[in-house]
């Protein structure tokens, strides 16, 4: 079983409450979810809509046909009546679409019964249980744990009454609970406060507000002092600061965020402070497309900032991975004394889904930080020049008669400015010297399907989910094929790739923007070359189906 239910409507019609809800209820009777959103960037009107699939199988992308739409204003009815499967229907209220054969109930009128036309979606929420058997308990368990006193019971009212307007069409079996539902940016937030965070400041920005909201809302709990700070130049500065006086710090922002942190970034690099800075990405350039999803910062984030210095990549790929790549960027940021950047996207950022709970054991924090061994003959070298590159970190104030200077100019082994040629060709070669430390750090890509594949598909980050579904429809057709998904990007992992396009005869590659930017970087470092390219810059996500569909049309 696999159904897809879309909501939608003008913005502050209430869709989000009714998505958050049937999500819950879904996962509470034991089904896989994924849920996507699409909104416009509007406080008020437009049209946005949120399709909620379920299954009792694992699922990891939304899909192209659905089974009801639940239609609260025409808009809705004429975008996406094309959408319905052979025995989909669209429910609405009797008021909507008068002249087409649609699954009318008296909802407003109804709502307006109950002295509140707000519950008019928990309505349809009841009616939509009810038509595929999902127990009524259930709804009222979710809704009395999300609303307060006065609004539960008004909601629990209209649930019931729409859970009697209509009959069952599916006795849909409950399973057990075993989930949690979780978004990426939760994820992230959740990773962060795994890993020890301390500061996190940013400044709100979508699709990354997400992850400053989660943190803030945990932020008393877990001890973290969090900042909306004035703009993203100071966020990544205030993040530096309280990554020098000895805590865990962590920003982020969007694309053009980010764009405003690149000279701190360079201030990162040359003082050599650890921190973790997340870019949400969204279509660019300037404004773009604020709410809609793309890829087109990889070699933004790769070369992003003036002079050169190392500085780790990671693309995360689904809420699981998120969670656990943030924890490990925070043990990378610190043993290396460089940034760490992670790349999601809005996809990710506001896709929820079920996913089995995280493992906390699995999260080790490595804080790396030296006490009085770290001082040799009375003497501390901030930027003790070292096999590795990586001096010995003491935090200011810890060690008595010790002071940890750092500078922006380029300095000598204790942090002072210098003008000498020679310890500035010394510096840099320090400096560099971490990056031959960090490919022995990158994880290979994740591998799909076939591991000798005639046919093999690279892609990264959030694509991760519709080239899984597609992939597994392809191998049930007996089409050999296989996937790379990547998740660290910079310094790029090597070695599955080598060894599988040696097999390939096709190589497909699949990514979220118009310069098809990952296979540009293997090109330059592998000089392994696609042969096929499917690129998708709308500001949509693929979905299963579709790059199905356009798999189909080059293999």
């Amino acid at each position: 079983m696999d159904y897809t239910v879309l909501v939608g409507g003008e913005a502050g019609q209430g869709m989000d409450t009714f998505a958050n809800l049937l999500e819950k209820i879904l996962k509470r009777a034991g089904f896989h979810v994924f849920s996507k959103s699409d909104y416009m960037s509007r406080v008020r009107g437009g049209h946005n809509f949120i399709q909620i699939r379920f299954s009792n199988k694992p699922i990891y992308a939304h899909t192209e046909k659905v089974d009801i739409v639940f239609a609260l204003n025409e808009e809705t009815v004429e975008q996406h009546l094309t959408r319905l499967k052979e025995n989909g229907i669209v429910i609405t209220d009797e008021g909507i679409g008068k002249d087409k054969d649609l699954f009318h109930l008296p909802l407003l009128k109804t709502a307006k019964a109950l002295r509140n036309s707000r519950v008019y979606t928990t309505i349809g929420l009841g009616a939509i249980l009810k038509y595929y058997g999902l127990p009524l308990k259930t709804g009222e368990e979710v809704i009395r744990e999300g609303f307060n006193e006065k609004l539960y019971k008004i909601n629990i009212n209209a649930l019931r009454a729409g859970y009697g307007m209509v009959d069952s069409e599916y006795s849909l079996p409950t399973l057990e609970d075993k989930h949690i539902l979780i978004n990426g940016n939760q994820a992230v937030g959740l990773g962060a406060i795994a890993a020890g965070c301390k500061f996190y400041c940013g400044y709100p920005m979508t699709p990354s507000t997400g992850v400053l909201n989660y943190i803030a809302a945990h932020a008393n709990e877990m001890g973290i002092a969090v900042d909306q700070v004035e703009d993203e130049v100071a966020a990544l500065n205030m993040a530096l600061g309280a990554s020098y006086a000895g805590v865990r710090a962590m920003t982020g922002s969007s694309g053009g965020g980010f764009a405003l942190m690149v000279e701190a970034l360079s201030l990162a690099g040359i003082i050599e402070v650890p921190v973790v800075v997340i870019n949400v990405q969204r279509p660019g350039p300037a404004t773009g497309f604020p709410t809609r999803t793309e890829q087109a910062d990889l070699r933004f984030m790769i070369h992003a900032g003036h002079g050169e210095f190392p500085r780790m990549v990671i693309a995360l790929r689904d809420p699981e991975d998120a969670f656990y790549q943030t924890a490990r960027a925070f043990n990378i940021a610190e043993k290396y004394q460089i940034p760490v950047l992670l790349m999601s996207d809005q996809y990710l950022a506001d896709s929820t889904t079920t996913r089995e709970p995280f493992d906390f054991s699995k999260i080790k924090i490595e804080r790396r930080i030296s006490g009085e061994e770290g001082v040799l003959d009375q003497e501390y070298k901030r930027y003790k020049f070292t096999e590795d590159g990586i001096s010995p970190r003491i935090l200011p104030g810890k060690i008595p008669g010790q002071v940890v200077l750092v500078d922006s100019d380029e300095h000598d082994e204790w942090g002072n400015i210098t003008e000498s040629d020679e310890i500035r060709i010394k510096m840099v070669n320090k400096r560099m010297k971490k990056f031959e430390g960090l490919k022995e750090e990158v994880e290979e890509p994740w591998l799909l399907g076939d591991e000798k594949p005639e046919n093999l598909i690279i892609s990264w980050g959030s694509t991760y989910g519709p080239v899984r579904e597609a992939v597994e429809k392809l191998l049930e057709e007996g089409i050999s094929i296989g996937a790379l998904v990547f998740g660290d990007i910079w310094p790029l992992p090597t070695k599955k790739l080598m060894e599988m396009s040696k097999f390939a005869k096709r190589i497909i590659d699949v990514e979220q923007n118009a310069t098809a930017q990952l296979d540009s970087l293997i090109r330059e470092e592998l000089l392994i070359k696609s042969t096929d390219k499917i690129l998708k810059y709308d500001g949509r996500p693929f979905s299963g189906d579709e790059l199905y569909t356009r798999l189909k049309e080059v293999l």
